[in-house]
């Protein structure tokens, strides 16, 4: 019987949660940062699921990366109903995809990796979705002014289908960059 990598896991999932992070604090630079960096994030992302899914070749790899993030935000205050749907959305459709495609092929990781790559915009959702609260939050918690430059930001609705539409050819790239990097993982996949 194989061994279950704990460790192996809980790395990846912690360098996930640190991509998410990163992500969020993007927004300093400005509200567009924030809004659209998770059409950029796959091309990290895909580092982190390959390893994870390399190392269990089997259902989990999608939903430990998912469920960490989403355990942490909730501990963090920052979880909501788009963030909880969407993680739990994406991570189901990843194990699917996987299970439907196989769990020892670089085929299953990749088609699997295309909903996962969606993961930080269940995050920023709720700029879409509350975006009253969003723009009260931010009064109260950014520097003044934040909340008028993140109001065009929102209603910049071509934007954001733009960017959503950008996350699938940037997930393939970052998963073939992922696949040449970590030649050793990919190895292991069929």
């Amino acid at each position: 019987m194989k061994k279950f990598p704990v460790l192996r896991l809980l790395i990846a999932a912690v360098v996930y949660l640190a991509l998410f992070v990163l992500g969020a604090s993007s927004g300093m630079i400005h509200p567009a940062c924030y809004a659209y960096c998770g059409t950029v994030l796959p091309l990290l992302f895909a580092f982190v699921y390959l390893y994870a899914a390399a190392n269990l070749q089997g259902f989990g790899a999608a939903v430990i990366l998912n469920g960490f993030v989403l355990i942490i935000g909730l501990i963090a205050g920052e979880g909501n109903l788009p963030l909880i749907v969407g993680m739990v959305v994406f991570a189901a459709l990843a194990e699917l995809l996987r299970k439907m495609s196989g769990y020892h092929t670089k085929k299953g990781v990749r088609l699997s990796f295309l909903p996962l790559a969606f993961s930080f915009y269940a995050y920023s959702a709720h700029w879409w979705t509350d975006t009253e609260g969003t723009l009260a939050a931010a009064l109260e918690e950014m520097p003044a002014g934040y909340a008028d430059r993140m109001l065009p930001v929102i209603e910049n609705t071509p934007g954001l289908v733009i960017a959503l539409v950008l996350v699938i050819p940037v997930a393939l790239v970052g998963m073939k960059l992922a696949e040449i990097v970590l030649k050793k993982q990919a190895a292991r996949l069929k």
